[in-house]
């Protein structure tokens, strides 16, 4: 401990601040320009967002973040998020598009057709097309994921399949270049999947040592297989009637996109 604190003190000495910063801007990951056009929308999950946004921005992505407005967007935790962007402004060719979720945000913007014809527009001339958590469910409203395997959180993936996707409940999906990542937090799995498609392993892995994601939770209740039945009901319970909207939402997209 004490030649680590005398190497670092060593080494403080030794450079300045102007030459610091000078070495984390020039600290980049060799390859083309990255671009990313994130969605955001009124009453999204917050982490969904800022999970993977934090993972491309130590990447060095040029990030856009896409509202239908430049109104700043409303979030589960009360934190507003400005957009960058709208449709109008977003570049055409994408390396990745992002759709985060919220589920009942996620259900307006899969009966928004400005949403949807956003997504349509830009997914022919993204690398990637993603999303984490119910932002799965605006892809697949926008005709983006028929045929291809995908994933959701746990109370609405099995929607997936009314609308021409593959149901799965794995953390993170890659079929070709669609990538879904489950739940909230799996966004950070996504996020460090994506860079090593991006960037590869080797970037990846130095991001995750960056944001020091090596998770150790205190309790293992965060995968329904590992959940008791009766307690799964309940917590279902408590989603029906907004699991039904997304139900109705679903159904609405599946006879627009004539499946």
């Amino acid at each position: 401990m004490a030649s680590i604190v005398s190497e670092r003190a060593q080494a403080a000495t030794t450079s300045s601040e102007k030459e610091h910063m000078a070495h984390m801007q020039g600290m980049k990951f060799a390859g083309p320009p990255i671009k990313i056009a994130m969605l955001v929308y009124p009453n999204m999950v917050l982490q969904d967002l800022v999970g993977p946004q934090t993972i491309f921005k130590i990447l060095g992505a040029e990030i856009h973040l896409v509202g239908m407005t430049m109104t700043p967007v409303s979030t589960d935790v009360g934190i507003p998020v400005p957009p960058t962007d709208t449709p109008a402004t977003c570049p055409q060719e994408l390396d990745v598009l992002f759709v985060p979720g919220g589920l009942m945000g996620t259900i307006a913007c899969m009966n928004d057709p400005n949403v949807l014809a956003f997504l349509t527009s830009r997914a022919p001339h993204s690398r990637f097309i993603t999303s984490v958590c119910t932002g799965s469910l605006i892809l697949a409203a926008a005709g983006l994921l028929e045929g291809y395997k995908a994933t959701s959180h746990w109370g609405v993936v099995d929607l997936l399949p009314l609308m021409g996707a593959i149901e799965s409940h794995e953390r993170v999906v890659q079929d070709r270049n669609r990538i879904t990542g489950g739940g909230v937090t799996a966004g950070l799995d996504f996020g460090l999947t994506l860079a090593a498609q991006l960037r590869g392993q080797a970037a990846a892995e130095h991001i995750q040592l960056i944001i020091q994601y090596a998770p150790k939770p205190p309790f293992h209740h965060g995968d329904p297989s590992d959940i008791p039945a009766e307690q799964m009901a309940l917590e279902r319970s408590h989603r029906a009637w907004m699991d039904g909207k997304a139900l109705q939402a679903a159904q609405t997209a599946s006879k627009r996109l004539k499946l």
